[in-house]
């Protein structure tokens, strides 16, 4: 029998996606509280993560093989201004389904973030001290200590990925190509860099290193450091849009309310050791999201 894999945060990007890879292949339920969706062959069930109990009954009712822990507040913004609420639903909520998790014997992946470190290094690895320069960053690195410690056994992922989107949440990818085929301007920095990866490839190395019995924290990002304006460059190309709308910028020179990392690379080097295969680059990962839209599964999500 194949065992269902049960995805906290189920109205998140990264768990539809998520859930739409894993359609047809393998059982999946989609663990929702405020904001319900529907999509076909997809299991869903209601879940109150701020309750330990909660999550065990939906455990003892789903009987998962795996949970993928999604479920956060990613808002800079609002983390900086709402820091109570950033910590209970970053921390206390992951706490909560590692508690649960580790109590039925249930593997768990835990989804963290490459926003933690102060941004002064590229391709940080995962032996490199935690150095987070806002409320997001700073939750999601206690998050990780209150999930290793309460379920030692735990997979901590940290990634930044993009994905399509729904009506009520654009991914970077979302936002660069709504910008281009509306014949709008896109302003880009030049000078913040990441290591993205499509959710897809994300999923897939993921349930790939927790079926190796893999825990701990490993970095499950892309093979290339980019821009974000290189980044929507290569998007432009693949996606054949005016690349001519996409300007430089400077976040150096930008205005913020919320100190951010230049430089939120990670090296993937010990997952893909791990795992005996690379991540990708942009470009493939790229191709494959133009792939997804041409499949109808760009179309499926905008309809939610």
């Amino acid at each position: 029998m194949i065992e269902t894999v049960f995805i906290t945060g189920g109205s998140g990007l990264l768990a539809l996606n998520w859930a739409l890879l894993l359609r047809g292949r393998r059982p999946v339920t989609l663990a929702l509280h405020d904001r319900q969706v529907a999509l076909t062959g997809v299991a869903t069930h209601r879940c109150r993560l701020d309750s330990v109990d909660d999550v065990e009954r939906a455990l003892e009712m789903v009987k998962p093989g795996i949970v993928i822990h999604t479920a956060a507040l990613t808002s800079i913004e609002t983390c900086e201004a709402q820091p109570e609420l950033a910590r209970h639903v970053n921390v206390d909520l992951a706490a909560n389904v590692a508690v649960a998790c580790a109590r039925h014997g249930v593997p768990l992946a835990h989804i963290s973030t490459d926003h933690l470190f102060s941004g002064e290094r590229a391709c940080v690895g995962e032996e490199q001290p935690v150095a987070p320069r806002n409320v997001y960053g700073r939750t999601k690195a206690e998050a990780e200590h209150r999930v290793l410690d309460a379920h030692p056994r735990a997979l901590v992922a940290r990634t930044n990925f993009y994905a399509w989107g729904t009506s009520y949440r654009r991914s970077l990818s979302d936002t660069i190509l709504h910008w281009l085929r509306g014949g709008e301007t896109a302003t880009l920095f030049t000078d913040v860099f990441f290591t993205p990866i499509l959710a897809d490839e994300l999923a897939r190395a993921v349930l790939d290193l927790a079926a190796s019995g893999s825990a701990g924290v490993y970095h499950v990002v892309g093979d290339e450091r980019v821009s974000k304006h290189e980044f929507g460059m290569r998007l432009a190309a693949v996606f054949g849009l005016d690349a001519g709308l996409i300007r430089p910028a400077l976040m150096a020179e930008a205005p913020a309310r919320v100190r951010r990392p230049h430089d939120m690379s990670l090296a993937n080097a010990r997952a893909r050791a791990r795992l005996g295969r690379p991540m990708g680059g942009v470009d493939a990962h790229l191709l494959l999201l133009r792939e997804q839209e041409r499949s109808g599964r760009a179309r499926e999500l905008q309809t939610l």
